[in-house]
């Protein structure tokens, strides 16, 4: 099989492009959502909280200025094909490099650190970029990048269920974890939720959910179901708009799952804020 060269220096630029966007963009699934959700929302001022959320993320893409003042840590998910060989360079360093132009050239907050406990010094350059990445099949590479903002983050949560909690377990800890969060993750949100596999795993699937639009569903129609129900449910809390009251607590819920053993039912439940920023390219 042909092996198809691809420079380091194009793998930057479209990493460099994919941040920079997903900082002034935001999706229009999700401005959709914004724009529904302000229709039906039954609170004044949460109307009012959602018409400037609207605003906001209109004059940040009219004006290519970051929605938000955090700009997140990048994440990404990388589908990397067998027959690709990354030429005058490797992948990681080109997909940080892509990360530190990002952040440097488009103004955006920089806000790793070095040392998670000790030092906490700050890289300065938004690096190193955390790195999800699947071998599949083909000659392409498909990016789909995200800055996670840590208000949310923050919010999230993993519990190592058994079995025997069963379906009406797996709803009572996504709930108890999105009513614990209450406004910290700056509502409205999206909740992806990740079921199955191992511990990491069903971290990763969680995190992969928050990166699906909101306006698709899980192909099981169970999941699809309780991916509805939870979000009846959870803006039934009234938290609403800001924190501020409301029906609009959430945008929407996303599960992924993943097969797992016998004896587990590992749950992960990563919440985002409504700056959902992601976008994907294939190269």
């Amino acid at each position: 099989m042909e092996i198809r060269e691809i420079d380091a220096a194009v793998i930057t630029a479209a990493v460099k492009k994919l941040f920079m966007d997903c900082n002034y963009f935001i999706g229009a699934d999700i401005m959709d959502a914004l724009t529904s959700a302000r229709e039906r929302e039954n609170s004044p001022v949460g109307r009012s909280v959602l018409d400037q959320i609207i605003e906001n993320d209109r004059i940040a893409a009219a004006e290519e200025i970051p929605l938000c003042q955090d700009t997140g840590m990048a994440v990404l998910f990388v589908e990397y094909g067998d027959r690709v060989c990354v030429a005058n360079g490797n992948f990681d360093e080109a997909v940080n490099e892509g990360v530190r132009q990002a952040y440097e050239e488009g103004y955006l907050r920089k806000s790793v650190v070095d040392d998670p406990v000790f030092d906490r010094v700050n890289t300065r350059d938004n690096t190193p970029a955390v790195i999800h990445t699947k071998i599949v099949s083909g000659s392409k590479i498909r990016i789909t990048a995200g800055g996670k903002g840590f208000g949310s983050e923050n919010m999230s949560a993993i519990k190592m269920l058994t079995p025997s909690y069963g379906a009406e377990g797996v709803k009572r800890f996504i709930l108890d974890t999105v009513c614990a969060a209450g406004p910290n993750p700056c509502p409205p949100i999206v909740v992806g939720v990740g079921i199955g596999g191992t511990f990491e795993r069903a971290a990763q699937l969680a995190k992969k959910a928050t990166f699906r639009p909101i306006d698709t569903h899980h192909p099981d129609s169970r999941y699809a179901d309780m991916e509805d129900e939870l979000l009846s449910e959870i803006n039934k809390m009234g938290f609403g708009p800001a924190g501020l009251g409301g029906n609009t607590t959430a945008l929407g819920v996303n599960i992924e799952t993943a097969p797992t053993h016998i004896a587990g039912m590992p749950v992960a439940v990563n919440i985002c804020c409504h700056a959902a920023r992601h976008a994907s390219a294939e190269i």
